[in-house]
């Protein structure tokens, strides 16, 4: 088996942010050795998940590129080591598929620490993720040997990582039990606000809530806001959203909730595109959003405190929450934020 070096590894990853970071619609994958283009798969994403719009898939791309620096993966991989003489071991990594490439994470990790991925895709991301690989390929083909997909479910793997709803994370945990695994079930993000947040940090926290439709574990779900809270500035602010509307998917989730509240007489705020209810859930259906009121910042660390298990993320402001991140963050995370804020890359290097 033919095996790259840490060095060597590291240096294709960078090559792939340069190409990713530069990707727009109509542009091709110039820097790869065959010019691998991905605009029609782009164009046709929708075809294979009506979420996947080439917006969404170019945030992602670029994402993935501006993440992937020279610094950044300095800073991200000092705390490690990393021995070329370790024998690699196979890890099955069941990905998610709720937003474009969120399984890529998992994959650079298993790749990055030297060992060989079999991955399973999701149904909804089936595509995307592969090509990535197929491009890693391209700027080195000895990964050629160290990524395989598969439509199965992978048995006898040395260690697994699977991410999804609560209930497959119960069969995961049944299934891969016996194994290293990380098993990561539902989570959801929440933003708590103070008031007087500037438009530009309104305008951030849109993204947050909006990005991916809403259907990313890091995408805002709920607020928490100050009693007599003034919801219009926010949601004049979110009006650049409206077009959301025009995916029939968001569109229906919509008029079905409006409809709900409408025929419960339960109260809700209404902008056109957004439903927003007081609720003490975390996680709202797609096109909602809940807010729960304080009386001190103090009440909600505290009631953040006991919902940590359930959450991906905090996003906040001027005075940040313990472990919070600012407006407009939640869906651009860093190489060093794990999921359920779980060490991917210790714990596959204490396989």
């Amino acid at each position: 088996m033919s095996k790259l070096s840490y060095q060597q590894r590291t240096h294709s990853l960078l090559q792939l942010g340069t190409a990713l970071k530069n990707i727009t619609e109509k542009q091709a994958f110039s820097s790869c050795k065959n010019s691998v283009v991905l605009q029609q798969l782009i164009q046709n994403a929708v075809s294979f998940n009506p979420w996947f719009t080439s917006d969404n898939v170019i945030f992602a791309l670029q994402s993935i590129g501006n993440s992937l620096t020279s610094e950044n993966m300095q800073r991200w991989l000092q705390p490690y080591s990393f021995d070329d003489d370790k024998s690699p071991k196979t890890i099955g990594v069941i990905m998610a598929g709720n937003i474009p490439l969120v399984g890529f994470h998992d994959m650079l990790c298993v790749l990055l620490s030297g060992n060989r991925l079999l991955a399973k895709t999701a149904s909804g991301d089936a595509h995307l993720t592969p090509t990535i690989a197929q491009l890693m390929i391209e700027i080195d083909p000895r990964w050629a040997e160290h990524i395989t997909f598969s439509e199965s479910l992978m048995k006898d793997c040395d260690a697994y990582i699977a991410t999804g709803s609560d209930n497959s994370a119960h069969y995961f945990k049944q299934y891969f039990g016996k194994y290293p695994n990380i098993i990561r079930h539902h989570r959801n993000a929440v933003a708590v606000l103070q008031g007087n947040e500037t438009a530009q940090q309104i305008s951030a926290l849109g993204e947050d809530v909006f990005r991916y439709y809403g259907l990313g574990c890091r995408n805002v779900s709920k607020l928490f806001v100050p009693k007599g809270f003034n919801f219009s500035k926010l949601l004049q602010q979110w009006e650049s959203w409206k077009y959301l509307n025009e995916n029939l998917k968001y569109f229906h989730n919509y008029t079905y909730q409006k409809t709900l509240y409408l025929v419960n007489n339960e109260p809700h705020l209404d902008n056109g595109f957004l439903l927003v209810k007081k609720d003490t859930g975390l996680a709202s259906p797609i096109a909602v959003l809940f807010y729960e009121e304080y009386e001190t910042l103090e009440s909600v660390q505290a009631l953040l405190k006991k919902q940590q298990d359930r959450l991906q993320c905090i996003v906040s402001g001027e005075q940040p929450m313990p472990h919070s991140i600012s407006f407009g963050k939640a869906q651009r995370p860093e190489l060093w934020d794990y999921a359920d804020n779980v060490d991917t890359m210790a714990f596959l290097q204490q396989l």
